[in-house]
């Protein structure tokens, strides 16, 4: 597939690609709304500033987009085929920030539950209230 965009133009619209409230995580934010739990966002406090936090259970949602983060086996996974080495070095070190961050939540006592992008999309979203009622049991189990 080749770009139709120049470097200059390509740059920039990836440029503009911010870290909240992308449209996944839009998605996930209605659907949990929408079933009644309510969250924070962002929490600056906490490693990787998660995009959902349910404070009182000490879980943490990251929404992940499947480009950026890797997700196994997804067709929007894809690898560029120019810069090849650039764009690899830059997805390993996306898995590795993403791998350590979930083990310091979790060193701190959180559960981290991933939903990818491809799910939100799809809305693939129902397995989510069980993950997160799940997290919340065990770290009730460590309050008591």
């Amino acid at each position: 597939m080749t770009d139709n965009l120049t470097a200059d133009e390509r740059s920039r619209l990836m440029a503009r690609i911010g870290p909240k409230d992308t449209k996944p995580e839009l998605i996930v934010r209605r659907f949990l709304h929408g079933l009644g739990y309510r969250y924070r966002l962002h929490a600056r406090d906490l490693p990787g500033r998660p995009d959902i936090v349910f404070r009182s259970s000490r879980v943490a949602v990251f929404v992940h987009g499947c480009y950026w983060h890797r997700h196994p086996d997804c067709r929007f996974a894809y690898t560029p085929k120019s810069r090849v080495d650039f764009w690899t070095d830059k997805f390993e070190q996306n898995v590795a920030r993403d791998e350590r961050v979930s083990s310091e939540l979790e060193a701190r006592g959180w559960s981290v539950v991933v939903v990818w992008e491809c799910q939100a999309k799809a809305g693939d979203l129902a397995w989510l209230p069980g993950r997160i009622e799940r997290a919340d049991i065990r770290a009730a189990d460590k309050r008591d």
